[in-house]
């Protein structure tokens, strides 16, 4: 097996999940704890990538980055920047279809907190980034993990919009779902399994680890004694 597309997944996923946790946690603690007109239209603007087929949310990044689009053509004559079929192009494809995921599960996260212990903090003179960092990031932070686990699962195995903004080009975006399908196609179905079987395996892993890790969170939890 080439473990070049596996490599490269990996790469994609985890520069995704960089940006993901980051803006994902931000946007979900400015919707949770503002009240501005359009909350609901941006909140269904941040989640639309979850329902969207892929191949939509990839058609849109297209005309947007493509060098006739209003970003691709600005970054083109400004910077000599060019993105679509790209490795650039294809992290920005992971980053747009998993930031829901960790957007929902940081909503839920934040929604758990206790107001009373940030307003303890805060008269005992905390600021509010000292506040958001000290007492809501840790009181929130298996639901933070348990966003950026789905999130990196879902950049891992994303493939409609990656194939439509960065292509499968061998070695710079053919990720392993991009080789799957590329591999089917011309009737090698075994190196294909292979390639399955290893994100399906690595996919399961990553959820078990994060249920485990979640189970033994739970105040009063005690590993299990053998006979």
């Amino acid at each position: 097996m080439d473990p070049s597309p596996v490599l490269l997944s990996l790469r994609v996923a985890l520069s995704a999940l960089a940006f993901v946790a980051v803006a994902g946690t931000l946007a979900a603690r400015w919707v949770t704890r503002r009240d501005f007109p359009g909350r609901d239209l941006v909140d269904g603007l941040l989640i639309l990538p979850l329902v969207l087929p892929p191949v939509v949310t990839g058609y849109v990044l297209l005309v947007l980055l493509a060098r006739t689009g209003p970003v691709g053509r600005v970054l083109d004559r400004a910077f000599g920047i060019r993105l679509v079929f790209t490795l650039e192009a294809a992290i920005i494809a992971a980053a747009v279809v998993s930031f829901p995921l960790m957007y929902q599960s940081a909503k839920a996260a934040f929604a758990g907190v206790d107001r009373r212990l940030e307003d303890a903090a805060r008269t005992l003179g905390a600021g509010e980034g000292r506040v958001f960092l000290r007492v809501t990031v840790p009181l929130a932070w298996p639901g933070l993990v348990a966003g950026m686990v789905l999130a990196f699962a879902r950049a891992l195995g994303e493939f409609g919009a990656t194939a439509m903004v960065a292509g499968n080009i061998p070695g710079v975006t053919a990720t392993v779902p991009l080789a799957i399908y590329a591999l089917a196609d011309a009737g090698e179905l075994r190196q294909a399994g292979v390639y399955a079987l290893t994100i399906s395996l690595f996919s399961l892993a990553l959820v078990v680890g994060l249920n485990t890790w979640t189970r033994r969170r739970r105040p009063g939890w005690r590993p299990a004694r053998r006979a």
